[in-house]
């Protein structure tokens, strides 16, 4: 404080002489205006005056001097008549404040800086210790750590009940009460905070006194430290917070992190120097303390496995989030080789209660099975690196800070699906191989997860292996791989370039210009003639690659228009050709009349509207005989539109029965009713996507009944969950033909249906199962957001991780960090000390 004064007393002292400047250059009428302004500087120079009183004797040796100076102004406040009185008494004015500036500059002693860290949850302090340590060790500094209280928030957004969590710190941490810290009054040099929300959070919220907006006038530094690490990317909800916009620094973990943030935030407020939560991990692992004798016991002689429950999990998807609980606690359950640590987030209950209530019960009774059955540790301790050190292996969700937390540490990650509810069976490996059915493309390529290759004859179904697509074994990097001209090109999804594939490797690979984040740039891609269309997600322009001179060309008009972010996602409109003409396609806006339209052979951009109401965009869309049939991202309703005459019809008598059900929350909704649609004669069959039911609308009539699939859909369970049922993968019908292609998600089966009479046969597809497991990675590079770990499936399940049988590579620590080092600067454990010196 006493630093962030002198400043303060530096700026007084240049604004009481910029007052005395007025004073003698003003005439006698304006003096008679400055008489209640000379009033302020004499209470400013009183104000001055009692606070220098209070610093020992080099500040008393200064009182005189203002003094003085309030004798001055008196005389000038009575002599504002007198010209040449008026301009001797400035002279004098000037000369005091000179010897006073002199004085406070240099003859005042630097007073030690003051540093306060205000945490709200104990088990979050981890994110501000190291940097804490660093402030304490330095003499020239006063760090104090003031934990701060927080609220539940009900579900309506009101403070519920209040927590503060200041006796649950480390022995070693000095806590301030809160209370007995007004930093309104102290106003420290320097503040750090970990929480980035205010009042933007819908589960908990700090007391509003220490909102961002709130610290930030009271202070020269406002710094923000993430209360969470990653393994390489970031959720899209921490793109733009409060905080950053009223912090002075924000401390990320490298320097690839900037691009996760909004880019209205200025640069030169990332500090790219690691995080203090890895600081704390590799520290404690050199030198774990002692576990509780309990869980000493519960330990010995097995390998321990450190269990994440995370709220992005349970989000996801509740009901499956809480089976997986049990899979995993019954799968530990009398093991005498392995001990099990639950760690759930400290703020999951809290979640419950706010935002799935209607769950809150089924949890606490899988809580209430665990510890009641004594099937391993629960873990509640503030402090989670003390776990981590005792623990040999992580287990759980991918999205969470930990994985990078162990990973750093060097410790073996085994990634939870939280679909998968059992060990698997005979014929599991399915669920893992849904081909990229791609009439266009004859149906000859499969992307098994997203980055291997695989390869059949034209319509024979017949896959075998090519090539890896990339060094990473996950992570969704390309869409589709199409062929134009013989030549095989991969469509990229989570990045920012097309690979050109030879007959069993990729030859090269073409760059994209690189725009914004790569996870989530493109949706998919179309091929028209010699030209490769890639849809945007995040991308912003859609690109055409020219595959005979290698020309990219970027729309970005057409963002504008089909691109939109609708609540927290992100949408984008669906095109379409007219009459099998892709040159020129129909792109419709996700949330209102407009629709772009773009001829890709001469770039021709041109913005039309349709004629009725389309607030809800359009999700789906298929064209027929130069009608187009829409259906919206919410609402039941079904739109036919000629785009030629503007005519349109809409259908919104739908069957009493059909329902819409949310597949994470599990209720009734009017979001994304079906997945694809084809006309056949008068009739359009459509497959549904959340709905419950096939329709069949007789387009002329309006009649809209359900139509059911002749084979059996099996529950989309386990390795072959699925959101979609049954998709038309339509091949062209003809007057005597009346078979369709279906492709069944839950059963991972593709059939050919005649729709007229009922009848189907199954197409087999065949992969050769010991092929597919010969390229099984097991521990592997995953992808660029979760560096090193061995994600579950039916090859690798939970079973063969606790019986050390795992298929593919084994675990190597020393590869595990190199990896992990690529995404935290300063791995050493240096981080605290970095940023502390920095903002010192």
């Amino acid at each position: 404080m006493a630093r962030y004064k002198k400043q303060q007393l530096l700026e007084s002292i240049h604004t009481l002489e910029q007052m005395n400047q007025v004073v003698r250059m003003s005439d006698k009428s304006d003096r008679q205006k400055l008489a209640d302004a000379l009033q302020q500087c004499q209470q400013a120079a009183i104000e001055m005056g009692t606070y220098l009183e209070t610093r020992g004797e080099e500040g008393l040796r200064l009182v005189p001097f203002l003094e003085e100076y309030c004798e001055l102004i008196y005389q000038q406040a009575i002599a504002m008549e007198e010209d040449e009185k008026i301009r001797s008494l400035s002279q004098k004015i000037q000369a005091t404040l000179t010897n006073l500036q002199s004085g406070i500059a240099n003859d005042l002693p630097e007073a030690k800086r003051e540093v306060v860290f205000f945490p709200y949850k104990a088990s979050m302090w981890d994110s501000l210790e190291s940097i804490w340590m660093a402030a304490n060790t330095d003499t020239d500094c006063d760090a104090y750590v003031v934990p701060i209280p927080y609220f539940d928030k009900n579900p309506d957004g009101t403070f519920g009940q209040m927590h503060y969590e200041g006796d649950d710190y480390p022995d070693y941490v000095p806590v301030t009460d809160w209370q007995t810290y007004d930093f309104t009054d102290r106003t420290p040099d320097a503040i750090f905070i970990h929480n980035p929300y205010d009042d933007c959070n819908y589960v908990t919220s700090v007391h509003p006194n220490y909102y961002s907006r709130n610290l930030k006038p009271f202070t020269e530094k406002l710094v923000y430290v993430p209360y969470y690490s990653t393994s390489g990317g970031m959720s899209e909800a921490q793109k733009l917070c409060p905080a950053y916009l009223n912090a002075d620094y924000i401390v990320i973990q490298a320097p690839s992190y900037r691009q996760f943030f909004d880019e209205s935030i200025p640069d030169e407020k990332f500090l790219p120097l690691g995080s203090p939560k890895f600081d704390k991990i590799i520290h404690k692992c050199q030198n774990p303390p002692q576990p509780p004798k309990e869980w000493a016991e519960k330990m010995e002689g097995k390998k321990v496995y450190f269990y994440n429950t995370s709220i992005g999990g349970m989000l996801a998807d509740t009901e499956a989030f809480l089976k997986k609980m049990l899979y995993v606690f019954e799968t530990f359950q009398g093991r005498d080789d392995a001990c099990i640590l639950w760690r759930p987030h400290p703020l999951l209950e809290t979640t419950f209660d706010s935002m799935r209530p209607q769950y809150k019960s089924f949890y606490e009774k899988v809580k209430a099975y665990f510890i009641q059955n004594e099937i391993g540790i629960y873990d509640t301790t503030p402090d989670m690196t003390d776990a981590i050190s005792w623990s040999d292996v992580y287990i759980g969700d991918a999205g969470s800070s930990l994985t990078s937390i162990f990973g750093i540490a060097g410790k073996p990650m085994f990634i939870l699906n939280n679909m998968i509810h059992r060990a698997p069976q005979e014929g599991d490996w399915r669920g893992m191989t849904i081909p990229n059915l791609d009439y266009w493309m004859r149906d000859k390529f499969a992307l098994i997860n997203n980055n291997m290759l695989y390869e059949s004859k034209p319509w024979e179904y017949e896959y075998h292996y090519v090539c890896d697509l990339t060094e990473y074994a996950y992570g969704n990097y390309y869409s589709r791989v199409v062929e134009v001209d013989g030549k095989k090109y991969a469509c990229p999804c989570n990045c920012h370039n097309i690979l050109v594939i030879g007959e069993k490797s990729v030859e090269r690979k073409i760059e994209l210009a690189s725009r914004g984040e790569k996870r989530g740039a493109f949706l998919w891609a179309n091929v028209c003639g010699k030209y490769i269309i890639l849809k945007p997600l995040k991308y912003p322009a859609l690109v055409r690659f020219n595959t005979e001179t290698e020309e990219i060309t970027y729309f970005e008009k057409f963002v504008n228009y089909c691109v939109r972010q609708v609540e927290d996602q992100t949408r984008v409109g669906i095109g379409v050709a007219l009459n099998g003409r892709w040159e020129e396609s129909y792109y419709f806006s996700p949330d209102d009349s407009k629709v772009y339209k773009l001829n890709y052979y001469t770039g021709e951009e041109n913005v039309l509207e349709v004629p009725f109401d389309n607030s809800n965009g359009c999700q789906l869309a298929y064209e027929k005989d130069g009608w187009v049939y829409l259906t919206p991202f919410e609402g039941k309703v079904i739109t036919r539109w000629n785009p030629e005459t503007n005519e349109y019809h809409q259908y919104k008598d739908f069957p009493k029965d059909f329902k819409c059900i949310h597949p994470a929350f599990k209720c009734e909704c009017e979001e994304n009713l079906f997945s694809t649609m084809f006309l056949d004669g008068h009739y359009l069959y459509l497959s549904p996507n959340w709905g419950n039911m096939y329709l069949k609308l007789n387009v002329e009539t309006g009649e809209m009944s359900e139509w059911k699939p002749p084979y059996e859909e099996k529950l989309a369970t386990d390795y072959f969950h699925t959101v979609a049922k049954s998709i038309f993968v339509w091949e062209p019908l003809s007057e005597c033909s009346r078979w369709v292609k279906m492709y069944s998600y839950p059963n991972r089966k593709l059939y050919r249906v005649n729709i007229e009479t009922d009848e189907y046969e199954e197409i087999p597809i065949r992969f050769d199962v010991e092929e597919l497991r010969a390229h099984e990675k097991g521990f592997c590079e995953e992808s660029e957001w979760q560096q090193y770990c061995c994600p579950e499936n039916c090859f690798n399940s939970l079973e063969n991780l606790l019986d050390g049988n795992i298929t593919g590579n084994q675990f190597d620590r020393d590869r595990q960090i190199r990896n992990f080092e690529k995404i935290a600067a300063n791995p050493d454990g240096s981080c605290g000390k970095k940023v502390y010196e920095f903002i010192k």
